[in-house]
C-alpha cells in the first residue's frame, strides 16, 4: 500500500517542489542535477527498502509509470536510448534514476546538457545543475506533458 506521506527519497530530491506527476504507487520527480536533458526519479511510494519487498500492485503500476514517461521524454529530448539505475545505496526507499541518453548534447534555454557518458555508462559525477529559470521551464514543460499523457 502506498504511503500517504512522502519518504525519505522523495523529499532528498526535492518533493513536492520537483514533482512531475504521479501514478498509484510511484513519484516521478525531476532530478536536481541532470545528468542529462529531462533525468528523473521515479520513486516508489510502498513501505519497501528492496525491489523485491514491492508489492504486486506495485510492480504492476511500474508499467503505468514508465509508459508514461517514456514517450514525454523521447518526444522532449529526443533520447537514442533510457538508462533506468537502480543504486539504493544512499537513499533507503525503492526507486530508479531515470537518465534519457543521446550522443552530444541537448540545449535547453541556452543552457547545455551533454551526455557525457555516452556511449558507455552515465557520467553521475559530471551533471549540469539547471538555472532556476530552466528548472521552472523543465517542470512546466514536463508536467504539462504528465498531464496530457493521462487525458
Amino acid at each position: 500500500m502506498p504511503n500517504a506521506l512522502p519518504n525519505a527519497t522523495m523529499t532528498k530530491f526535492g518533493y513536492p517542489a520537483t514533482l512531475i506527476g504521479e501514478t498509484g504507487h510511484w513519484s516521478v520527480l525531476l532530478r536536481q542535477q541532470q545528468v542529462t536533458l529531462g533525468a528523473l526519479v521515479l520513486v516508489c511510494r510502498d513501505e519497501a527498502g528492496a525491489f523485491g519487498a514491492l508489492s504486486p500492485a506495485a510492480f504492476t503500476d511500474l508499467h503505468a509509470a514508465v509508459s508514461r514517461i517514456e514517450p514525454i521524454l523521447r518526444d522532449f529530448v529526443s533520447y537514442e536510448k533510457i538508462n533506468y539505475l537502480m543504486l539504493m545505496m544512499v537513499d533507503p526507499d525503492v526507486h530508479f534514476h531515470v537518465i534519457p541518453r543521446y550522443q552530444g548534447k541537448r540545449t535547453h534555454l541556452d543552457q547545455v546538457f551533454p551526455d557525457a557518458g555516452w556511449p558507455g555508462p552515465p557520467a553521475l559525477g559530471q551533471a549540469v545543475e539547471p538555472e532556476e529559470a530552466v528548472r521552472e521551464s523543465l517542470l512546466r514543460r514536463l508536467r504539462g506533458a504528465w498531464d496530457a499523457a493521462s487525458a
